[in-house]
């Protein structure tokens, strides 16, 4: 593989101006591809075998419509204090809303509203009363001039004394990021600026990763209707895809340089980049692709939609590392070198193979060698005493009453709860598959469980063969009482009593997570396993970077849950309102994390591996790996930070705890773990880290992710009468 890359590599700098024109061509192709697309939607959301979503199926067959996906809306309006939504005056005002959301702006796209005073939904002592609407088309599918009439139709009652505030999907819109991942770009230019002290080098990483991601992402644009995309794939990729592509491209043009500093022609230094660093870039995709293509064991459409959108988006930031970045770099020339590099390696100053100071990697690694048992122990400690918190972890899906309390949403959240009750916000719908007598045995039965506030009565369809049963529990819907409800429905009937709504969806999908989340674990962690096996010929390293991984990400889910759950600095990161994680955070953070996790031990202990090969001892080993790799990791953590960082900002409670999870994930295990117990961990192994079973050496193919044979292969191209051009003619041909 190394000497492929290195052809290939050396061939895109050699054909720079083709290679580049066939990246800018992609990138139109899929820009004018998005433009061209409808806008996305919100993507379905369907449990394949939960009992949630076998009564919504048997919704779509018995009443039709009735499961439709069109947004709905809820108008709450509460009465001044000592006046009633009944009083001549605020009744007035209420049925002008229903006449609006009927007849005024967007009511093309209004299917039904409902007077509060003929669907008895007033509060009993009157303070209270809401108007449910419901929409044709999806929340993320309404016209922008129909979601400002819905926010503008209680005007006119606020002016008369009236409190009204609009909660349901239909004010979904995409989410939002803010300033914050602008901020995170700037922060990863800053640190590029550092770290190679040249603009021009900086702006390599980030200029091809916008481009990778700005194929990736509209693509997904592009698609987005054809395949039901979720609204959310697209930040998803952007935040993977960005964060990646930046790290790919550090990674070859920090070898290049190398490269070039021992004396290489410039077209040699991109060949030899690409064969060694490209060779790690190649595995540490593909085990970030594992991750994300490995999210549709959980048998969800809509996660294993975003993990094959997002591996997809990885692809395209490998193949952007192997090709347009050497090509970019024989446009940039001796400028992505800095000043005084430029004059050692051209003839003026200090030569360029002199003895240099020791550098902070070259430090760190003595230091850890002499105190590996130290260094571990801090580490273990360390990270276990953050993981404490995820022992209390507890799942779900945010509803409006994980809005922040300045929204309307969560203002009507909690109009209702005063109003009707807690668990008036998440009703339980009841699908009965039989009779007008079974139905009411089946509410008869309810009304005696407890934690029941009121049953209505069956509504049968036209075949009178099926009826629904709206049950409002008496907690609110993310409690455990109302989940303990559920259960005792559900216990207590038999095949042809089904519960579902929102409530019971939530309640399915966290149990479906829960269940998915040790196979899913098995599945990643063994073919990784074995893919760091073929890439570092031993047992011990590849075992000892998953149990390295298992700790970061254990802690960062610690970190989540005193954050996000416990509100424990809430106020720093913008969290308002605290409350059950989200139920796909763990299984998502065990994909995406473990293989950002694997890039740095490729990166970092491919170097020490390659040290190995060529003779040095275990220790020394060590310290040429962070001599030439730590500056470089640590430069790509801190991006990738950044990056992920900019997410928290965004209005989405989704996104901005996704970008938290993995931004402290990735501090763990990049200065942790990676920094840290992994050098402590190789120091107390010696060659033992190294070991690999003789008859399993020759079972595994040998991928050469070091560069050994592509050493060999120069060599011998050296020695041989047609010399370095023989390969030139490789690459022409």
């Amino acid at each position: 593989m190394a000497t492929f890359l290195y052809r290939l590599g050396r061939g895109a700098f050699r054909r720079r101006g083709l290679v580049a024109l066939l990246w800018v061509a992609l990138l139109f192709a899929a820009g004018f591809g998005a433009a061209s697309a409808a806008a996305p939607t919100s993507g379905s959301f369907s449990i394949p075998g939960s009992e949630a979503q076998k009564a919504f199926d048997l919704l779509d067959e018995r009443f039709p419509g009735m499961a439709a996906d069109g947004a709905t809306a809820r108008i709450v309006i509460k009465a001044p204090e000592g006046a009633k939504v009944t009083d001549p005056g605020p009744k007035a005002e209420v049925q002008k809303i229903v006449a609006g959301l009927k007849s005024g702006p967007g009511a093309a796209e209004v299917s039904s509203v409902a007077d509060p005073y003929e669907a008895q939904a007033v509060s009993q002592d009157g303070s209270t009363a809401y108007i449910s609407a419901k929409y044709k088309v999806s929340g993320m599918e309404l016209k922008d001039d129909t979601r400002e009439a819905l926010k503008d139709s209680g005007e006119g009652a606020k002016a008369a004394g009236l409190n009204v505030q609009i909660g349901g999907d239909a004010l979904m819109a995409a989410p939002e990021t803010g300033s914050g991942e602008i901020i995170g770009i700037a922060v990863a230019a800053i640190v590029l600026v550092i770290t190679f002290g040249s603009l021009i080098a900086a702006g390599l990483p980030l200029l091809t990763a916008i481009i990778g991601v700005g194929i990736g992402v509209s693509s997904i644009t592009a698609l987005a209707n054809v395949l039901d995309l979720g609204n959310t794939t697209a930040t998803l990729a952007t935040m993977i895809g960005l964060a990646v592509g930046i790290d790919y491209a550090l990674f070859i043009v920090s070898r290049y340089r190398v490269e070039l500093a021992e004396g290489r022609e410039r077209d040699e230094a991109a060949g030899r980049a690409v064969g060694t660093a490209g060779s790690a870039v190649v595995f540490a995709g593909l085990t970030v692709v594992i991750a994300l293509v490995g999210l549709a064991v959980v048998n969800l459409p809509m996660l294993t939609k975003m993990g094959f959108a997002a591996a997809g988006t990885v692809v395209i930031a490998v193949l952007v590392a192997l090709t347009l970045v050497p090509a970019i770099l024989a446009f940039a020339g001796k400028r992505v070198l800095p000043a005084g590099e430029k004059s050692r390696l051209f003839g003026k100053g200090k030569p360029a193979g002199a003895e240099k100071k020791a550098n902070g990697g070259t430090r760190w690694a003595r230091f850890v060698l002499r105190r590996p048992v130290m260094v571990l122990l801090a580490g273990v400690i360390g990270l276990g005493v953050i993981a404490v918190p995820a022992s209390k972890l507890e799942m779900g899906l945010p509803d409006d009453g994980a809005q922040p309390v300045s929204t309307t949403q969560r203002q009507a959240y909690d109009l209702l709860s005063d109003g009707f009750g807690p668990g008036f916000n998440g009703p339980l719908m009841v699908v009965v598959d039989g009779d007008k007598a079974l139905a009411d045995t089946t509410v008869d039965r309810i009304k005696g469980l407890d934690g029941v506030v009121a049953v209505t009565p069956p509504t049968l369809n036209e075949a009178g063969d099926a009826a629904v049963i709206t049950v409002i529990p008496k907690d609110r819907p993310s409690s455990v009482h109302t989940e303990d409800l559920v259960h005792e429905i559900r216990d207590g009937s038999g095949d042809d009593v089904l519960v579902t709504g929102a409530t019971a969806m939530n309640i399915d999908f966290s149990q479906k997570m829960n269940d998915a989340l040790l196979p899913y674990l098995a599945l990643v962690v063994g073919l990784a396993f074995l893919l760091l096996m073929l890439v570092f010929r031993s047992v011990l390293v590849p075992l000892k970077a998953a149990l390295g991984f298992l700790l970061s990400v254990v802690a960062a889910l610690g970190a989540v849950v005193a954050v996000f759950q416990w509100g424990w600095l809430g106020s720093v990161f913008g969290v308002e309102q605290t409350g059950p994680i989200m139920s796909m955070m763990p299984i998502f953070m065990v994909g995406v994390v473990f293989g950002l996790a694997m890039d740095y031990e490729v990166f970092l202990v491919t170097r020490m591996r390659e040290a190995y090969v060529h003779g040095e001892r275990p220790g020394q080993a060590v310290v040429t790996g962070f001599q030439y790799s730590a500056r470089v990791v640590v430069a790509a953590a801190v991006i990738m930070i950044a990056v992920f960082s900019g997410f928290i900002g965004a209005s989405e409670q989704m996104v901005k705890m996704i970008g938290f999870g993995l931004a402290v994930a990735v501090f763990f295990d990049a200065f942790v773990v990676r920094m840290a117990i992994v050098p402590a961990v190789l120091a107390l192994l010696g060659h033992k880290a190294w070991w690999l079973p003789k008859w399993l050496d020759r079972l595994l193919p040998n991928v050469d992710v070091e560069g050994e044979s592509l050493r060999k292969h120069l060599e011998r191209s050296a020695d041989s009468p047609e010399g370095p051009d023989k390969d030139r003619e490789l690459v022409n041909a």
